[in-house]
């Protein structure tokens, strides 16, 4: 049985994190997430993160590379989800995203999305991804 196919979206400045607050309604609705979303049957996670972009924050991003993946069961339905980095063209500070799924977004520290109420799914690649970010910044992990 094919799983479904995700893909998260990484965006980071030194060792801040663009994440997203979803909107109302639905199971996670209210809940921070990494940008991102379904990779539709005939696209690449590549298409897929660009387009997800362009669709939820008005931009067109460059794809880096993979991070990590996870598993995970939405509505008894196993799927894949796939951490990219991903380089936006600016930081949405000055010239704001125009958002189409999200209450709001906001650059966070990485120890703050510990704290924050974030979807499942995502939290789940989150160890990794906090690994990949502090190893780009040149940090080790603290055993």
């Amino acid at each position: 049985m094919p799983r479904n196919s995700s893909v998260a979206c990484i965006a980071y400045s030194g060792k801040k994190i663009l994440i997203a607050r979803r909107k109302f309604g639905g199971d996670m609705g209210g809940r921070w997430e990494f940008p991102g979303g379904k990779v539709e049957p005939d696209e690449t996670d590549v298409c897929a993160a660009v387009r997800e972009f362009k669709e939820e924050f008005g931009i067109d991003v460059k794809i880096g590379g993979y991070i990590c993946e996870t598993e995970f069961e939405h509505g008894g339905k196993k799927s894949v989800l796939r951490a990219y980095e991903v380089f936006v063209p600016h930081d949405g500070i000055e010239k704001p995203y125009a958002l189409s799924e999200h209450l709001e977004y906001k650059w966070a520290d990485l120890a703050e999305i510990e704290k924050l109420n974030f979807v499942d799914s995502d939290m789940k690649l989150y160890p990794s991804v906090k690994d990949y970010i502090m190893s780009k910044n040149g940090t080790r992990k603290q055993s």
